[in-house]
């Protein structure tokens, strides 16, 4: 029946903020900025792989209104809103070095595990990403 994922979707409290931190800082790009009039469809993925693509979407109208969007950041700033994603590396702790460096906030620091080496952080809007080097 289906035959891919396409499209994933976190929100952040500010686009342009978010843009500086997931390809400025996480080394991502952009695979779509469109200013659609009652939204910014803007999306990011890893460099090359155009087929999975993260929509970083600000809570508000149209989908919900103030009231809702108001609890919605709330939510994302006490990291409680349950958006995050698992990306992967060839080496989990130079990936760690390199992006401490940059200023990124860790929630964890890599770690062994049965499934290769693993390692948590926060964007600065409160969501969890995990990024894995699997084992071989």
């Amino acid at each position: 029946m289906f035959n891919a994922i396409t499209h994933s979707q976190m929100y952040v409290l500010d686009q342009d903020e978010a843009l500086d931190f997931y390809v400025g800082k996480l080394g991502l790009e952009v695979t779509a900025d469109i200013d659609m009039g009652f939204m910014r469809w803007l999306t990011v993925g890893v460099p090359g792989h155009p087929e999975r693509q993260i929509l970083l979407e600000k809570p508000g109208a149209p989908a919900m209104s103030e009231e809702t969007a108001e609890q919605v950041r709330d939510l994302v700033t006490k990291g409680a809103m349950g958006g995050w994603f698992i990306l992967t590396t060839d080496d989990c702790r130079k990936t760690y070095e390199r992006l401490l460096e940059k200023g990124v906030e860790f929630t964890q620091e890599p770690t062994e595990r049965p499934y290769g080496i693993d390692c948590g952080l926060r964007d600065p809007f409160g969501n969890r990403i995990r990024f894995t080097q699997p084992k071989v």
